[in-house]
Formats: structure tokens, C-alpha cells, sequence
């Protein structure tokens, strides 16, 4: 494990904290421009359709991700089992963060391995008809892809919000769908996909909306 010297030899802070932090706002506004002119957004609206539509026939949401994309996983099955937009009223949406129980984690860690912790959960609570959103801010995460392996097995529809210098894979070969953030800077491909996920979620409302399912 490094001390906290030799980490300062390697990295030196900016003289200008200011004009990191608009350096930093104007990175994420450039890849976010990238990704609209590039027409990767192109591909949420067929993935909300494919998420609405296995809703309505009694399906679920599940998701997963590692750090960041964790939290992001958690927020996002969040907005749809409790509440999304504050002036919209309906049911809740069945959705499950697969990170959300730390003995249920650190037991499969344990007993198995870190990479089963997703697939060993969506073993036991997934079904025939379900979607599984799995984000991977470098598409190699091994227990994002063993769950999606999984999936498939079962039937399990997979959609990956993907990034990283592989352009998505090897997570990409597993996937029926996936949006993918043209980029290899962890932060700023999860500031993307939090922006998709928000605008993904509020289509599947919408949709599920019209098509009076909630």
C-alpha cells in the first residue's frame, strides 16, 4: 500500500483550483455534446420501450454497478419503485438495486467470489422476463458480466451503460442493448450515464404512463 509521500510525488495538485473545477464542468459538457452529435443517445429510446414492455408483462428492473456506478444503480431502481418527478402520482414500478445488501455481498464474496456477488442474487430473485441494467464505467467489470451471463440463461433481457477504451467490452457481447459513453475518464462517463439514466427512467414512466400501467 503507497504512503501518502510517495502519492504526492505523483501527483501534483493544480496552481489554479478555479480553473480546474470550470476545466473539469467544461470536460463534461464536451463529452456530453460528443455523445448527443454522435447519436449515441439514439439507443435509450428502443431500451425504454424493451424496459416498459417487460414491466407491463410483470416483469422488473434490476441493476448493478461497482463504486460510483453502485450508487448510480441504487438511484436509479430508486426514482422508479418510490418516485421520480415530484408532480407525478402513480404506482410504484418494481425495481431492485442488486448492491443494496452488504451481508448478502460480503457472504457471496466470502463463500465464492466478488464476481458472483450480482449473478448469485439475480440467480435467486430474477425471472423469465425480467431486464437487468448493469453500468460499467470500463465494460471489463467481471461481476457485472458474470450477471449478465446469468441472464441470458434465464431469459433476463440485458442492457449495459458502458464506456471505457474498449469501446463497452467485453461487457458489450452480453448485452441485448446498451448505450455506450465514447470515452476512457471514469468521472465523466458516469456524469453521462446518470444524465441517460435520469432521461431513460423518465421515458419508461411515460410510457408505462400511457400505456395505463401506472
Amino acid at each position: 500500500m503507497p504512503n501518502n509521500a510517495s502519492l504526492e510525488k505523483k501527483y501534483i495538485p493544480p496552481s489554479d483550483p478555479k480553473a480546474r473545477i470550470y476545466e473539469l464542468f467544461n470536460q463534461s459538457l464536451a463529452l456530453k455534446q460528443k455523445v448527443i452529435d454522435g447519436g449515441y443517445l439514439d439507443i435509450l429510446l428502443p431500451i425504454g420501450q424493451m424496459i416498459a414492455d417487460q414491466i407491463t408483462k410483470g416483469g422488473k428492473i434490476f441493476f448493478c454497478g461497482n463504486g460510483g456506478s453502485a450508487a448510480d444503480a441504487q438511484h436509479l431502481a430508486a426514482e422508479l419503485l418510490v418516485r421520480l418527478r415530484s408532480p407525478v402520482e402513480r404506482r410504484s414500478i418494481p425495481a431492485i438495486a442488486l448492491a443494496m445488501d452488504t451481508s448478502t455481498l460480503t457472504a457471496c464474496g466470502n463463500d465464492y467470489s466478488f464476481d458472483a456477488i450480482f449473478a448469485r442474487s439475480l440467480s435467486g430473485l430474477g425471472r423469465n422476463g425480467d431486464v437487468i441494467l448493469g453500468l460499467t464505467t470500463s465494460g471489463k467489470s467481471p461481476n457485472v458480466i458474470e450477471a449478465f451471463k446469468v441472464a441470458r440463461e434465464m431469459g433476463i433481457k440485458t442492457v449495459g451503460f458502458l464506456g471505457g477504451a474498449t469501446g463497452g467490452e467485453p461487457a458489450l457481447s452480453f448485452c441485448d442493448a446498451a448505450f455506450v459513453v465514447p470515452s476512457f475518464d471514469t468521472a465523466r462517463i458516469q456524469e453521462v450515464h446518470i444524465t441517460a439514466g435520469h432521461a431513460l427512467m423518465e421515458l419508461v414512466e411515460d410510457i408505462l404512463i400511457l400505456n395505463n400501467y401506472c
